[in-house]
């Protein structure tokens, strides 16, 4: 009897998963398609067998068995790839894995990332700067009233006076706003919508504008659209940023009332280069965006544009930096060319102005060496954004569309080669756990959809998906990188409305910054000396080198979440 119990007890301890998780199995907490690959990551374990099991009732749906565990230097760990994209049924599952445990729970189901999208998108109605915001009954006490009207000119600006209340987003945690960052969340924003419309079209965010004869996508990037409109000058060039001297202390936004500053350059002509060039291709891609729905508004930032892209001639490099008594964010670029190559890219698409391509094909191949399968598009490097525009449009000069083309292709055909090979299955190089890693890798996202609007190929898409995983905690802290997203979601962004607030969760649909390798701030410099790239980071408010929210994280991230979706 004493060797029965025995045996069954042993039975039990490999086939009864613990009752809670464990971090050493890797999943998207979020899940995977029905026809797509489903990879999960299982550290600690050697060859032997895993098991999905269905959890509403842990019924074995699939079995495998796990291959010779792979080394990930970037992060210190082993892990053998559990493979189970045999597996179509849809519903909630979990891994079980004999001897390490039981994974966080995830769904197999068409469009499983549409809530996920939702969230994401409508994290941009949470960062309203000039306006009451509240996220409605699914979301009780997540708002707040009207914050940071009490705007004027700075003396940098070269003008003096009161400004307007005017709208825009919050740029990250603290609540400057920041045209060179709204420049390409925005422009990211209005792409996804050209590339993915039907996807996009009926949906609704839960907005104010819900019920108007606009889609939501874009009634939301027209608040920050007319914030951009205001900052610019009579001349045609922009001011830089509008924030307040100094960071706030964490605070709600209406009890943040300090004057909110338009800010310039400090001497003439006081508006910057790489933010009006920014401006100029926002403001070009709308100008095609809203014809359909608002006629006047589209003629209006067409003719924008054409000003600032005139401001832009007489003034091609005026670069930025902070004038004194400002210690808010900078965002300065001493190269504004790529900018301007973008505005110029936009501005044909949407005009056909010859003055435009002739500047193009001036220019373009100066950045061709900017199409590679590294470094993908940042608020400092737009050239590939000025590339791709030119060759999706396809009407341009043929032998540099070609080129462009191509080169894209390459280089999204490297990424996909690196990403198969990571033990991870990421695209992210060791060089790319910088400040916003979880961009970057969602960058390589955007980068692979934008090669398969080029050509369509699935292994572009698959590569795409599988970075998508790893936001969504198929990483090695097993964390989901999006507040409120998965059943093991980071906690404590550095967002200054979820630190202040009394709520118990963070405000929803916000993606981390992720690990950082330079310890930019005082808790990652408490890690130890050794610590891999991957891991330099913490789940606290104070590490806002690794754990802060920015509006141009969330849209690649909305980008990639759309464009992997089914149709």
């Amino acid at each position: 009897m004493t060797l029965v119990v025995s045996l069954l007890i042993l039975w039990f301890a490999s086939h009864v998963p613990a009752d809670a998780p464990t971090a050493a199995i890797k999943v998207d907490q979020v899940g995977y398609q029905p026809s797509a690959p489903k990879l999960a990551m299982v550290a600690g374990a050697g060859r032997g067998r895993f098991i999905v099991r269905r959890a509403s009732d842990d019924k074995t749906m699939f079995e495998g068995t796990l291959p010779a565990p792979v080394a990930d230097p970037d992060s210190g760990d082993r892990v053998s790839v559990a493979d189970f994209s045999a597996l179509h049924a849809t519903g909630t599952f979990y891994l079980d894995v004999p001897s390490v445990g039981r994974s966080w729970p995830f769904t197999i189901a068409p469009r499983t990332f549409a809530r996920t999208w939702y969230l994401a998108m409508r994290g941009f109605y949470g960062q309203r700067c000039n306006t009451a915001v509240d996220l409605g009954r699914e979301f009780p006490g997540y708002k707040h009233a009207a914050c940071h009207l009490n705007g004027a000119y700075h003396a940098s600006s070269g003008r003096d006076g009161k400004t307007p209340a005017s709208g825009g987003w919050h740029d990250a945690g603290d609540f400057g706003r920041y045209v060179v960052n709204s420049g390409i969340s925005t422009g990211t924003l209005l792409w996804m919508w050209e590339l993915y419309q039907p996807r996009l079209t009926g949906v609704s965010l839960d907005i104010p504008e819900s019920n108007n004869h606009t889609p939501d996508v874009l009634d939301e990037v027209r608040w920050n659209l007319e914030w951009m409109l205001s900052m610019q000058d009579e001349d045609g060039g922009v001011w830089h940023k509008q924030t307040s001297e100094r960071f706030p202390a964490f605070v709600m936004p209406e009890a943040d009332t300090t004057v909110s500053y338009v800010i310039g350059t400090g001497a003439a002509p006081f508006k910057s280069s790489c933010a009006t060039a920014d401006f100029a291709a926002v403001m070009a891609i709308a100008g095609r965006v809203y014809r359909r729905y608002d006629a006047s508004f589209a003629t209006r930032t067409q003719r924008v544009a054409a000003n600032a892209w005139r401001w832009l001639e007489a003034n091609p490099n005026v670069t930025f930096k902070n004038p004194n008594g400002v210690v808010t964010g900078e965002y300065g670029d001493n190269d504004c060319r790529d900018e301007r190559l973008w505005a110029a890219a936009e501005l044909w698409r949407t005009t056909r102005d010859a003055t435009y391509d002739q500047y193009v094909l001036a220019h373009a191949r100066e950045f061709l060496n900017t199409l590679r399968p590294t470094e993908p598009p940042s608020w400092a490097h737009v050239a590939p954004l000025a590339l791709w525009t030119y060759a999706l449009d396809g009407r341009g000069d043929k032998e540099l569309t070609a080129t462009i083309r191509q080169d894209a292709l390459n280089a999204a055909q490297q990424v996909v080669q690196r990403t198969a090979l990571h033990a991870y299955h990421i695209s992210l190089t060791s060089d790319d756990y910088i400040w916003g890693s979880n961009s970057v890798a969602a960058n390589y996202g955007m980068q692979l959809l934008i090669a398969n609007s080029l050509q369509p190929d699935p292994a572009f898409v698959d590569a795409a998906r599988e970075n998508l995983h790893y936001l969504l905690g198929r990483n090695t802290f097993s964390l989901s990188w999006v507040t409120q997203v998965g059943a093991n979601p980071f906690r404590h962004p550095h967002h200054r409305p979820s630190g202040a607030d009394h709520n118990a969760e963070p405000w929803p649909g916000l993606l981390s910054g992720g690990p950082n390798k330079s310890r930019q701030d005082d808790v990652l410099q408490r890690l130890p000396a050794d610590t891999p790239p991957a891991r330099m980071y913490v789940d606290e408010q104070a590490s806002y080198a690794s754990n802060e929210i920015a509006i141009n994280w969330n849209a690649p991230l909305v980008f990639l979440l759309a464009g992997v979706d089914e149709p």
